[in-house]
């Protein structure tokens, strides 16, 4: 199957789908909750929307890297803001990290239950005390004759509670700064490990964000993911393609806020005449679809450039930085237009809101993009 354009018709067709049957009608009622029920990833599993891109000997589709990417911008078009995030980190962070650096026995083992949605993932970078300062992480992991011994705290997990593997980084050479940093696939049902109660957020709600913690937690040698000391290379290698699903998050909601809007200043009056009709409404909306189609350019570009091995560091942190910083602020001026009913849970504009705000925050934030693309323009 794979390879053909009349795939992207068909996924689009088969996505949709998927997510106006099984996630529409239950979503409003998970975000209340707090959480998606631990089975909706078996059912995303079994409809074929985990690992799309993945190899078929896994149980992937096969299809191509732009199907994974419009797969999570479609998850965002519709206002699932929550399930778009921890979705991005399962199928499009921890997989590829799996497949790319992984043992023939570590992709049997996982690959094919994450396809299915048997097992969720997370990843954890993030400590309490070191966000994007990846190479202040505290966490360590001490190698003794029978495995690793890990002790330390992450925080801001997306999936945490709900996981049952998490790909922990953690420092094997303490001394080292980032050179000291090595990847673990860590079971969670492992003693040692234990989770804090989930972190409460202003936006995707239904995402469970979590505070995990190690304590003297043991892992088998052949937990280590990839090689030793090469952990911080591998982040770096990898962040370009989480940054692309950041960014494809980005264009999804801001065509779905966008569309919601357009509808309603169509029909909504003032001062007799259609809110639509006024030229600051009219201007907001032009400026948010020109925006949004440089934005989708660059995308595709950077999506081009990725399939080619030749994006980089500095693209990935431009489009980041770009593209989130429209979502917010096309999501700030269409709740605007709405007027009352915006700052409404009834109106879906007000999620699309709130959960675009974190989109400039995770994956690096905005001010680390700056300093990313500063320094590669004058060298530190």
């Amino acid at each position: 199957m794979s390879g053909h354009h009349d795939d992207t018709a068909l996924f689009h067709e088969m996505i949709n789908r998927v997510l106006d049957r099984e996630i529409a009608p239950n979503y409003d009622e998970w975000e209340e909750q707090s959480a998606i029920p631990r089975q909706v990833w078996n059912t995303l599993g079994q409809a074929g929307m985990l690992g799309i891109d993945m190899p078929e000997e896994y149980g992937g589709a096969g299809a191509s890297f732009e199907i994974s990417q419009l797969a999570i911008s479609e998850i965002a078009r519709k206002g699932f803001g929550g399930l778009a995030g921890g979705y991005n980190i399962h199928a499009n962070i921890v997989m590829p990290y799996i497949l790319h650096l992984g043992t023939d026995a570590q992709k049997q083992r996982y690959l094919p239950a994450m396809i299915r949605g048997d097992i969720l993932s997370a990843i954890a970078m993030t400590e309490p005390g070191a966000g994007s300062d990846l190479a202040a992480m505290r966490t360590t992991a001490q190698r003794t004759d029978n495995g690793y011994v890990i002790n330390g705290a992450k925080v801001f997990i997306t999936n945490g509670l709900q996981a049952e593997l998490v790909i922990v980084c953690a420092k094997t050479d303490p001394q080292a700064g980032a050179k000291g940093v090595s990847l673990f696939l860590v079971d969670t049902s492992l003693s040692g490990f234990t989770r804090g109660k989930g972190i409460r957020k202003i936006g995707q709600h239904a995402s469970d964000t979590a505070e995990l913690f190690f304590s003297d937690l043991v892992v088998p040698h052949n937990a280590l993911l990839g090689e030793e000391g090469k952990g911080f290379a591998y982040l770096m290698q990898e962040l370009p393609r989480e940054r692309l699903g950041v960014a494809a998050q980005a264009v999804g909601a801001t065509e779905g806020v966008l569309a919601l809007t357009l509808d309603y200043v169509q029909q909504r009056q003032a001062f007799g005449q259609r809110v639509a009709d006024f030229q600051n409404t009219r201007f907001k909306l032009a400026e948010a679809r020109a925006r949004l189609e440089v934005g989708k350019a660059y995308l595709n570009q950077c999506i081009g450039n990725y399939l080619k091995g030749e994006m980089g560091p500095t693209e990935a942190a431009i489009l980041k930085l770009m593209l989130t910083e429209m979502q917010c602020d096309i999501a700030n001026d269409c709740l605007q237009l709405f007027g009352g009913y915006g700052y409404t849970v009834e109106y879906p504009v007000s999620r699309f809101f709130v959960d675009a705000r974190v989109q400039t925050i995770y994956a690096g934030t905005s001010e680390i993009m700056k300093e990313v693309i500063a320094r590669s323009m004058l060298g530190k």
